[in-house]
């Protein structure tokens, strides 16, 4: 099939598709009502000639009979071919199969052309179910991102679709809830998970008047936000739109075909005519009609639709077999590029890790208060911070009283706890109140949370962020697939970074970095001849990255919405172990496509000669076009049984 037999309808937004359904599904209902009626006639019509032969002065009724079932599928696929015709476009398949269906009613072939336009016709409409399939898993896909948000209305708290949200309507956001649009704190403190949006996993403390992006997760208390930018304006329109255009990139496969097809219909076109007209001057008993038959039948035999349909749709069951896995490929050609990477670089934070902190060591000072973690944990609890409540769980038992509590946003609390004066906070927190012992500090990993009791230095926690459970398997199918190149590039410390890289054995694990100095490393490491480079990474800092590597692959669950844009694949369960899983697809899809493309070139080419020498028929020739490409369909279909 051309490009007409691969547009699918949808548009930009999910309301305006929603509006378009009932048309699209009631012209499907038509075609498949017409096909099925056709069959009808058609079988009619067979039966009725040969057991009810009817005429009237000479002429067969069921002629009409093959004429109503004949109209019924190809008088579209005519038209079609006349407006190509009239545009310029001469040579294509509709042209193919136009000129030999009505050459096999001029010799009397009719069951032979009804049967080549009912078949195309089913073809056709089993290759578009197929690609609708493939995006509406996309669509589902994108629909488990925030669809809902809470606003307040005259006084009263609605539920609104993020699109139809005014800017400067107040949205409400409950602790844990993940903010649906762009807006502006309106009142108190904020404490906001924002490594999709940073890539840093310490949570950020914003006060009224601050802006909050979309993508931020509230941790803390309800909170109101005045919405700043409409959802038209946002990268989620963006990515939707972008995702819906994903056929326009083209694997470099499916291009070279449709390029051929242009050039090979022509030519067997001309080919044919050759068949009908040099025999008179080589053939003792040259009979016209025997010879237009043969080239009628290698007209049908060389129309290119298996190969046009079959490309394109094994792309599109790849494309669709990975977003039932959570793997969204924005185009057919990065399902080819993905085989190719022999180099995976991989962001650290929101990527390798969850952003989500543990406490890995702790120290005591030399003459510390025996109950300094108690009275940290005791201080530590009446504040509602991620890792006020981290310290709160490690240290447990009964905790005490806590009086004149201070709170430093971003930085540490001050209180009385049991009659003691004590003090948790970081390190800037800490030397900003002359807190001695500051200077004996010992050199530690991960971030450090100091108590200081009496303004004595008793110790200190060292949180680390916890490493995803698949990023061992991540590596390890990685490097199973023969990727033996597997780097980590952070802007947290070097130290923490050399853990991380030794616990997953990484070729390299560099930390340290600001987002110019990983885009520098990235173009470094492209100069390497071969090399095929495959960026992950989560936040508005890995954009630069993402868009210079070979291949960026985003976290979409948590992923900053630059970063997800960006992207040429979005894993939206956000586990890197999806990585290699998304290689495998792209390699299953290419051998489906190259299988497809010998099947076709392969059963063509012999029936092709078997029909020139006389060998082969119409209903050769049906199955030589129409009955491959329906095999190939159903082979590329195997790409959705092959991932369930």
């Amino acid at each position: 099939m051309g490009a007409s037999s691969s547009a699918v309808c949808c548009s930009d937004l999910p309301p305006a598709k929603k509006q378009k359904r009932p048309d699209k599904w009631s012209n499907l209902r038509r075609i498949w009502g017409s096909s099925l009626l056709s069959l009808a006639t058609l079988l009619l019509a067979v039966m009725g000639e040969y057991f009810l032969p009817a005429r009237l002065a000479g002429f067969s009724l069921w002629i009409l009979v093959y004429l109503l079932s004949y109209g019924l599928v190809g008088l579209p696929v005519l038209k079609k071919g006349w407006t190509l015709i009239r545009q310029g476009e001469v040579f294509t398949e509709f042209f193919l199969m136009g000129i030999a269906t009505l050459g096999a009613f001029a010799i009397g072939e009719f069951p032979e052309a009804v049967a080549v336009m009912l078949f195309y016709t089913i073809g056709e409409l089993l290759q578009h179910q197929a690609v609708s399939k493939a995006k509406g898993n996309i669509q589902a896909l994108l629909d488990i991102r925030p669809d809902k948000a809470r606003i307040i209305r005259n006084g009263e708290r609605v539920w609104e679709k993020p699109e139809r949200v005014k800017v400067g309507e107040i949205l409400e956001i409950q602790a844990g809830e993940r903010v649906p649009l762009d807006g502006i704190l309106q009142q108190g403190t904020g404490s906001f998970n924002t490594a999709a949006i940073t890539g840093e996993s310490m949570p950020a403390d914003l006060k009224q008047g601050e802006e909050v992006l979309a993508g931020m997760v509230n941790l803390e208390n309800l909170l109101t936000i005045a919405v700043s930018r409409s959802f038209q304006d946002s990268s989620l329109s963006k990515i939707i739109r972008t995702v819906q255009q994903a056929t326009a990139k083209k694997a470099k496969t499916e291009q070279f075909i449709r390029k051929f097809a242009k050039v090979y219909t022509p030519i067997v076109s001309y080919l044919a005519l050759a068949l009908v007209v040099l025999p008179y001057f080589f053939v003792t008993d040259y009979q016209f009609s025997d010879w237009l038959y043969r080239a009628l039948v290698f007209l049908v035999i060389s129309c290119p639709c298996a190969l046009v349909i079959s490309i394109p749709l094994g792309y599109f069951g790849g494309i669709g077999a990975a977003s039932r896995k959570g793997i969204l490929f924005k185009g057919s050609n990065y399902l080819d590029l993905i085989t190719r990477v022999n180099a995976v670089v991989f962001d650290k934070t929101g990527t390798l890790t969850r952003g989500v902190f543990s406490v890995s060591k702790v120290e005591e000072m030399a003459g510390a208060d025996k109950d300094w973690k108690k009275l940290a944990a005791s201080l530590e609890a009446k504040s509602n911070h991620p890792i006020a409540r981290t310290l709160v769980d490690f240290v447990g038992g009964e905790l005490y009283p806590v009086a004149e509590l201070k709170e430093h946003a971003g930085k540490g609390l001050l209180g009385w706890v049991d009659g003691k004066k004590v003090m948790v906070g970081n390190q800037v927190f800490m030397e900003g109140r002359q807190i001695k012992g500051m200077s004996r500090v010992p050199k530690a990993e991960g971030t450090l949370i100091f108590c200081a009791v009496e303004d004595m230095l008793c110790g200190f926690f060292a949180l680390t962020d916890e490493t995803k459970k698949d990023a061992p398997e991540a590596f390890e199918a990685l490097k199973h697939m023969g990727i033996g190149e597997l780097i980590i590039l952070s802007g947290d410390k070097q130290e923490v970074v050399d853990v991380l890289g030794h616990t997953l054995s990484a070729s390299q694990a560099i930390g340290g970095l600001l987002p110019e100095e990983k885009l520098n490393y990235l173009e470094k490491l492209k100069h390497t001849p071969g090399k095929v480079i495959a960026f992950v990474g989560d936040g508005i800092n890995d954009a630069p990255a993402l868009a210079v590597a070979d291949l960026g692959i985003a976290m979409g669950g948590m992923g900053s919405d630059l970063a997800i844009e960006t992207a040429d694949v979005v894993i939206q369960t956000d586990q890197p172990s999806k990585v290699a899983l998304a290689i495998r697809i792209g390699k299953t899809t290419r051998h489906i496509v190259w299988q497809n493309i010998a099947l076709a070139f392969g059963v063509k080419l012999l029936v092709l000669t078997l029909g020139a020498a006389g060998m082969a028929g119409m209903w050769e020739a049906v199955f030589a076009d129409v009955g491959v490409a329906l095999l190939a369909i159903l082979n590329a279909i195997r790409i959705n049984n092959i991932y369930q």
